[in-house]
């Protein structure tokens, strides 16, 4: 936070000089390189993608916005009492900015994740920071209807679209999912631009009483590939199956090496001695993501970002192509929020109407709270309207 503190006031104080030389530094951007991508680069993008991951983006694609579509509020109106009517206005926001890791490989999902609700919701500017904008970030660009793309990544990026620099505007509302620099980033500018949430390292939990130990173990390693720190944990009745499981993790070091020593290093496997007791666990950790063996336990959790449910929903299915997203609360978030949807890119405004026969049915009740409070002005301007 120290770091990124500084990181911060330098950008918002020196606009493009500072965000370029940032850029320069950390992400490889060449001295007269311009800090947006050409829109025409955009456009001809697919060019340089193979078709199967072209026609793999779209899909995608395609179902990331037919889940975004239902989640968008409607705008209605409410008959609060006689004479009393509330409209609610659902408005998109201005601008939105979407950050788009790129530290191991620049995450495609993570562009689709975050653009396409935006512009369902009707976002009508949409900016991408990417730190290494490859032909199949700026392809996905394309397809989610992105309107630039900004060659910048970590605080740096953050800062510009929060403040905005004399290339950057500004924006509404910084949303997706990055390193910890990128995270301390988003909670510094969170008091001057809202940001979707502040996001940790990612995790797994396995709640299961008698799944597969080859199948949950190769989901907690995949799990673990996301990031060094990931927690990866299985929630079991069944010590044989903790047993398999820790086996089968162990394993996987052959081929999967990183990740499954991440899995031993942040991860556990624990017995419970009832499935009440797995279920209190799991709630008091309300992971990001939970998969479970079946509908009755998925209905007994009161607190996960997304849960799979059954032996083929598999989580990683879920970063890419079943549609829901996966830009998810982590560190016991779930608790009180769950994962993006185009619903973070709205903002409902109330409009009210009041006749006089509503003055009339609400005086009373008006008048005597106001006076109990002690604001005596407040129902002097009810008593006047007659």
């Amino acid at each position: 936070m120290r770091r990124v503190r500084g990181i911060v006031a330098r950008v918002r104080r020196h606009g493009d000089a500072a965000l370029r030389a940032y850029a320069t530094r950390f992400d490889g951007l060449r001295t007269r390189e311009p800090l947006f991508v050409d829109p025409a680069r955009i456009r001809v993008a697919g060019r340089d993608v193979e078709p199967a991951l072209r026609r793999a983006i779209r899909t995608a694609a395609a179902n990331i916005e037919r889940v975004a579509r239902r989640e968008v509020p409607q705008s209605r109106t409410v008959r609060a009492g006689a004479g009393v009517t509330i409209e609610l206005w659902t408005r998109a926001l201005a601008r939105v900015g979407c950050y788009v890791p790129a530290g191991r490989n620049p995450l495609v999902s993570s562009l689709l994740m975050t653009a396409i609700p935006a512009r369902v919701a009707g976002v009508p500017s949409i900016t991408v920071a990417c730190p290494n904008p490859v032909p199949a970030i700026l392809y996905a660009a394309r397809v989610a209807g992105v309107t630039r793309v900004l060659r910048a990544g970590g605080a740096h990026a953050i800062a510009a679209l929060a403040y905005g620099t004399e290339t950057v505007a500004a924006v509404d509302k910084i949303v997706g999912p990055g390193n910890a620099y990128v995270a301390a980033a988003k909670a510094l500018v969170a008091a001057d631009c809202a940001i979707d949430f502040y996001a940790g390292p990612t995790e797994l939990v396995v709640l299961s009483e008698g799944g597969d130990a080859e199948w949950i173990a190769a989901d907690l390693i995949a799990q673990a590939e996301h990031d060094p720190d990931a927690r990866a944990i299985l929630v079991t009745t069944d010590a044989r199956l903790a047993e398999g499981v820790a086996a089968r993790v162990r394993a996987g070091a052959a081929s999967f090496g990183a990740a499954a020593e991440s899995v031993r290093r942040n991860g556990a496997a624990i017995v419970t001695r009832t499935l009440r007791e797995a279920v209190a666990l799991v709630d008091r950790i309300a992971p990001e993501h939970l998969w479970c063996d079946n509908d009755g336990i998925a209905a007994s959790i009161r607190n996960a970002g997304t849960i799979f449910v059954g032996p083929y929903s598999v989580p990683a299915l879920g970063d890419y192509v079943t549609g829901s997203n996966h830009v998810l609360p982590t560190a016991g978030a779930a608790r009180a929020r769950g994962g993006l949807s185009a619903a973070d890119f709205v903002r409902t405004t109330t409009v009210q109407h009041v006749t006089r026969r509503g003055v009339a049915a609400l005086r009373p009740a008006g008048v005597l709270l106001a006076r109990s409070e002690g604001l005596h002005g407040h129902a002097r301007s009810i008593e006047v309207r007659r």
